[in-house]
């Protein structure tokens, strides 16, 4: 984490949710996207209808543009680190395509009367730092005045039409690996309700600010059959997504799927759990079969409300050993976005 940037009040208490913990909640979202007239364009190669991670437009027979974006409340009370998470979080749906990004511009709603422009140069400074690592630049944005603040980046980027990797391609058979451990809206929760672990704290956002461009390259490499991120869905909700646009099912290792380190004690606590994981749960339990061996504590992690999570990647078992992260469970045939946790 940066050094310490207190502001006048902690951002998390100004916000109603925590980062992609505030998303609308996927069981009312959905059924109001799917209704929406859909988009009969040659050129769209990825649109809305699958709930895919960015739209994807060809341009030529050998560029593709992946267009995304993403703005949420403060997951943390640093303004730096809020904004490298934010940044992080925004490229993650590209690097989800398979894709390269080429520019960010800045998505801003701050109470600038209430917190003071140094708070907001913090935030934005976070973000163009991580941009940076990215090896992209910030060339703009937009703001607007709110009581409540928000920011996040719309980030553009390319794909060779041939190579982009959607969450529509799983195949029976494939093995499912996660290449970031789950948790973090265990611990921003907790801490929000005095659970005050600086070390915790300090993994979290490690996880969080941690760029998918290296997980998404190995992807590429090995061949990946589909991909998504997880995040404010949780695992259970972005795998549903990847198996009904596939046409699958899929079966989840509880024990294989892994968390950052101290979660899993965090996670017997009904108090570490967000209102967002809440609802991640009740509407997985409407396309989920938990056998009865696995413990309330995995339960909750694979429903957790996840902010700039890892890479979810559908790949052929022999490709696996080459990407970073663990085997968490397999694509198997039955009731499209059904899922089995054993």
């Amino acid at each position: 984490m940066s050094a310490p940037h207190a502001p006048p009040v902690a951002l998390t208490s100004l916000a109603h949710g925590a980062g992609c913990g505030c998303k609308l909640p996927a069981a009312a979202l959905l059924p109001i996207v799917r209704g929406l007239p859909s988009v009969d364009d040659p050129r769209l190669l990825v649109g809305s209808n699958t709930a895919d991670d960015a739209a994807v437009l060809k341009l030529t027979d050998e560029i593709a543009l992946v267009m995304t974006i993403d703005f949420f409340t403060p997951i943390v009370d640093d303004p730096y680190d809020f904004g490298r998470i934010a940044a992080a979080n925004a490229l993650s749906d590209v690097y989800a395509m398979g894709g390269v990004p080429l520019a960010a511009m800045n998505v801003v709603a701050f109470p600038l009367e209430q917190l003071g422009g140094e708070i907001l140069r913090e935030i934005l400074r976070g973000g163009a730092d991580v941009a940076a690592g990215a090896g992209i630049a910030v060339v703009g944005g937009h703001s607007i005045d709110d009581p409540e603040p928000k920011y996040g980046m719309s980030v553009t980027g390319t794909v060779h039409p041939d190579e982009l990797i959607s969450n529509a391609g799983a195949q029976v058979g494939d093995v499912l690996v996660l290449t970031k451990p789950l948790g973090v809206g265990a611990i921003t929760t907790a801490r929000k309700r005095g659970v005050r672990d600086d070390d915790l704290l300090a993994r979290g956002v490690a996880t969080m600010t941690a760029l998918n461009d290296s997980a998404s390259a190995a992807a590429r490499a090995a061949g990946a059959h589909a991909m998504t991120d997880v995040t404010g869905f949780g695992l259970l909700g972005h795998l549903h997504s990847l198996g009904r646009a596939s046409g699958v099912a899929a079966a989840i290792d509880a024990s294989a799927v892994p968390a950052i380190g101290g979660v899993m004690e965090l996670l017997e606590r009904d108090d570490s759990v967000s209102g967002g994981s809440r609802r991640n749960r009740e509407y997985a339990e409407t396309f989920t079969a938990f056998a009865e061996h696995v413990p309330e504590s995995r339960r909750r992690l694979v429903c957790d409300a996840t902010t700039s999570g890892g890479l979810l990647v559908a790949v052929a078992p022999d490709a696996a050993p080459s990407l970073p992260g663990p085997v968490v469970g397999e694509i198997v045939d039955g009731e499209p976005g059904a899922i089995a946790v054993r």
